[in-house]
């Protein structure tokens, strides 16, 4: 992919957990041969615990903190032509939305909380799901997320009903027409 000179040439994954992130992610990598940069997973590698242990042990917010810090070291790294896939939180910070699209494209993966319901409902690593009622905490954390991944991306993709090998391949062109106009202006400086 040809990049805009101060655009750098990275697939950035932003969404809520269970829109398939890792998993489109992982099919970019096999397209693209670029590195993927799971976030959560080296924020785990770090804190030499899972995520879950980390919201019970340190909270929230210090997780944040580490997802603040390895964006921030992401956005100032030379490396070029990765595919980052992001925490779902990562837009509840306003620097990080800013952070973002320095990164290169951003892509929202999206899809309807009955879907992320469904796609998470075994799932007991998702520390923010640890309640009574999961359903109504998706839809309580997607409506507050969503205007913060809308402002953040360039593309938003809904993620239900296709396979991820079709949604990496639309993601693929989108990124393509992005790189190739070196008069894009979307994404925000400084």
């Amino acid at each position: 992919m040809q990049q805009p000179a101060s655009v750098p040439n990275n697939l950035v994954l932003i969404g809520f957990m269970g829109c398939g992130k890792s998993t489109i992610g992982r099919e970019l990598r096999r397209l693209l041969g670029y590195p993927l940069v799971d976030m959560d997973a080296v924020i785990e590698e770090r804190a030499g615990k899972p995520i879950t242990r980390i919201f019970a042990e340190d909270g929230e917010e210090t997780f944040r903190d580490m997802e603040s810090r390895l964006l921030v070291e992401l956005a100032g790294a030379a490396e070029n032509g990765r595919i980052i896939a992001t925490g779902g939180g990562v837009v509840e910070r306003p620097e990080n939305r800013a952070c973002l699209q320095r990164l290169g494209y951003v892509v929202w993966l999206s899809a309807p909380p009955a879907v992320i319901v469904q796609r998470t409902r075994n799932n007991q690593e998702r520390p923010l799901l640890h309640t009574g009622d999961p359903a109504s905490r998706i839809t309580h954390l997607l409506a507050r997320r969503e205007p913060w991944y809308r402002e953040s991306a360039h593309l938003m993709v809904d993620t239900a009903g296709l396979d991820s090998r079709e949604l990496a391949s639309g993601i693929l062109e989108s990124a393509r027409y992005f790189f190739a106009d070196p008069a894009h202006s979307r994404c925000k400086q400084p």
